[in-house]
């Protein structure tokens, strides 16, 4: 059997990395934009009503961003070890 070699670099997990971060950066300013536009609204109105709900609705995501970075980690360590034991068992 003829052994391949195989070879792996912690910069696989860059992309995933900076992902998480313009993720997080964006629904930080995002999450301040709306927080702008929404105190330029009369309290009690539709339009106050319906950016505070959009502000509650989009603050979701960062609660769920640690448990998205271990998937994502995870998948790339997963997929890191099946390449690695296909090539070594081809």
């Amino acid at each position: 059997m003829k052994k391949k070699e195989v070879r792996f670099d912690l910069s696989e997990l860059l992309g995933a990395g900076m992902t998480l971060v313009v993720l997080g950066i964006s629904i930080s300013y995002g999450l301040n934009v709306m927080a702008g536009i929404r105190d330029g609204f009369v309290s009690g109105t539709a339009e106050r009503n319906a950016s505070n709900a959009a502000i509650k609705g989009v603050s979701v995501i960062p609660a769920k961003m640690e448990t998205l970075a271990t998937i994502v980690v995870a998948s790339v360590i997963i997929g890191v070890l099946v390449n690695f034991l296909w090539a070594r068992f081809k």
